[in-house]
């Protein structure tokens, strides 16, 4: 039972990329799902969730209008098209499962998975 994120690399500001996060040995079907992500000597913040059937997505104002959550229940699969990437984007990203997402973010927060680097430098 775990969850993977991937996708992660070097790209410059102004950049894109897209992370994908993938479940095994559990469905997401049933569950919300978002991304956190973890600066060096920073604390974590959470960037945004999708609700079970994908009508509600959640986003914090750092990313808002740059990054777009997605899901694809039929390939147990959560995206994050990240666009127009900024040096403070810098950070490890973690797909995470919870209960609800809802305008607050991600509640009910109960699997974590590892993360996958981001880097935006020139």
């Amino acid at each position: 039972v775990q969850l993977q994120a991937s996708g992660g690399g070097l790209v410059q500001p102004g950049g894109s990329l897209r992370l994908s996060c993938a479940a095994s040995g559990f469905s997401l079907n049933y569950r919300a799902i978002g991304w956190f992500r973890q600066a060096p000597g920073k604390e974590r913040e959470e960037v945004s969730c999708i609700s079970t059937n994908g009508n509600f997505q959640f986003y914090s104002d750092s990313v808002r209008g740059r990054f777009t959550i997605s899901r694809d229940n039929a390939k147990n699969s959560l995206y994050l098209q990240m666009n127009s990437l900024k040096p403070e984007d810098t950070a490890n990203y973690y797909c995470v499962t919870g209960s609800w997402c809802v305008m607050r973010g991600l509640e009910g927060v109960d699997r974590w998975g590892k993360g996958t680097l981001v880097t935006v430098s020139s």
